[in-house]
């Protein structure tokens, strides 16, 4: 059974950094990418990050140049670094990653979210 765990967030004042992680655990025989999404209160779930095994990252216009997603491909471990954080970042943010697990197809997984509130 795999499983994504985030960690990381919580409550930051505006112009503060969080940094969420996210390790995928379990029976994994390989990670096609990991991204980050967010969900605000009464939006639709929306990508923030994603960065895929070549190493390409790509992320939504509102937050380039403020966060960085990296990977620890050792550890199964996807980060989101967030600097300069505004109010409207204010979301749940969940980890994704598009894996396989020995003799199956790749399929997608989900975390459980971790909530960033940006507030003075």
């Amino acid at each position: 059974q795999v499983q994504l765990v985030e960690s990381g967030g919580g409550l930051v004042q505006p112009g503060g950094s969080l940094r969420l992680s996210c390790a995928a655990s379990g029976s994994i025989f390989s990670i096609s990418l990991m991204a980050w999404y967010c969900q605000a209160p009464g939006k639709q779930r929306e990508l923030v990050a994603v960065a895929t095994n070549g190493g390409h990252t790509n992320y939504a216009d509102s937050v380039k140049g403020r966060f960085t997603i990296s990977r620890d491909r050792a550890k199964n471990t996807v980060y989101l670094q967030m600097n300069s954080l505004k109010p409207e970042d204010t979301a749940v943010y969940y980890c994704n990653a598009i894996l396989t697990t020995p003799g199956g197809a790749p399929r997608n997984y989900w975390g459980q979210g971790t909530q960033v509130t940006v507030s003075s």
